[in-house]
C-alpha cells in the first residue's frame, strides 16, 4: 500500500470516531458550546502550525475556496451534526451522512462542468433513495428535525470537501485546512461567547475528551492525514477509502457507545456503500 493510501486510511480512521466523540462531549456542554469551542480550539493549534512552519500565503483566487472549506467543513458540519446528535442515535448518523462521498462526488462533477456516464447519477439517485427511505422509516413516515440537520451537514460538508480536494492540488493540504480553521476562528468565537451565557457546561473526564478529540483530531489532524493522502492518490482512489467510514462508525457505536444496531442500520449501510461504488467507478 502506498503512502498516500496510508494517509488516506488513516484519516478515515481518524472521521469514523468523530460523532461517537462528539457525543462524548454533549455530557458536559450544550450542541452550540461545543461546536464553538471545538472550532476556536481547532483555530489556536492551526495558527501555531502556520505560526512554526511559515510559508506563503493562499493566493488571491484561493481564498473563496477556502470560505467554502471554513462554512461548510468547520462551522457548519460540526454544528449541524452536533444539533442531530442530541436526538439520534450515532449508528443512526452516520448511515445519513455515509451519502458524503457520493455527495462531495456529484458537487465536484457539477463544479468542474464534467458530464458523467448515466451510471454515475443512477448510483447518486439510488443512494440518495436509500438514505431517505430509511430516514422516513426510522421515524414513521416523515423526517425528523435531526435528520433534516444530518441532510444539510452532509451538503455543507460536501461541498467543502470538493473545494478543500481542488485547492490540495495547488497548495499543501495541511493548509487548506488550517487557514479554512482560522478563517472561521471568529464565527466560532462569537457562537462559543453567546453560547457559554445560555448553555450550562458540567465538564467530566469524558466530555473533555470527547471536546479534545473533536478539535485536534476531527477538525484538524484528520483532515491534515485526509489532504495530504488525497493529494498523492486522487480524489477518487481517496473516495474509494472513505467507503469504510459509515461502517466503522457503526463498529464505534456498537462497541464503545453501547448502542443496539437494527437490522435495518446495517442494510442501508451497505446498500449506500454500493451505490458509492458505483458513482464513483463511473465518475473515474
Amino acid at each position: 500500500m502506498s503512502l498516500g493510501a496510508v494517509l488516506a486510511a488513516l484519516g478515515v480512521i481518524a472521521f469514523s470516531f468523530s460523532l461517537p466523540a462528539t457525543v462524548w462531549a454533549l455530557q458536559g456542554m450544550g450542541p452550540w458550546t461545543a461546536a464553538g469551542a471545538r472550532g476556536v480550539l481547532a483555530a489556536v493549534l492551526a495558527m501555531g502550525a502556520l505560526l512554526l512552519w511559515r510559508g506563503p500565503g493562499p493566493r488571491r483566487q484561493d481564498w473563496p475556496g477556502l470560505l467554502v472549506v471554513a462554512i461548510g467543513c468547520v462551522v457548519g458540519f460540526p454544528l449541524l451534526t452536533t444539533l442531530a446528535l442530541q436526538t439520534s442515535g450515532t449508528a443512526h448518523s452516520a448511515v445519513v451522512i455515509g451519502a458524503l462521498p457520493m455527495a462531495t462526488a456529484v458537487i465536484s462533477v457539477v463544479r468542474t462542468g464534467r458530464r458523467p456516464s448515466p451510471v454515475f447519477w443512477v448510483g447518486a439517485g439510488g443512494g440518495g433513495a436509500a438514505v431517505t427511505t430509511f430516514a422516513l422509516a426510522q421515524n414513521g413516515g416523515r423526517p425528523s428535525l435531526a435528520d433534516l440537520y444530518l441532510v444539510a451537514a452532509l451538503l455543507v460538508c460536501a461541498a467543502g470537501y470538493a473545494e478543500g480536494g481542488r485547492l490540495a492540488a495547488s497548495m499543501p493540504g495541511w493548509r487548506v485546512i488550517a487557514w479554512g480553521v482560522v478563517l472561521a476562528a471568529p464565527v466560532n468565537l462569537l457562537v462559543l461567547g453567546v453560547a457559554l451565557g445560555q448553555e450550562p457546561v458540567r465538564l467530566g473526564v469524558t466530555s473533555l475528551v470527547g471536546l479534545g478529540y473533536t478539535a485536534a483530531v476531527s477538525q484538524l489532524l484528520g483532515f491534515v492525514l485526509w489532504y495530504r493522502g488525497m493529494g498523492e492518490i486522487g480524489v477518487t482512489r481517496a473516495s474509494q477509502i472513505q467507503l469504510a467510514q459509515p461502517l466503522l462508525t457503526v463498529l464505534w457505536a456498537a462497541l464503545v457507545m453501547h448502542e443496539a444496531i437494527p437490522p435495518a442500520t446495517l442494510l442501508t449501510a451497505a446498500v449506500v456503500l454500493v451505490c458509492v461504488v458505483i458513482t464513483q467507478r463511473a465518475r473515474s
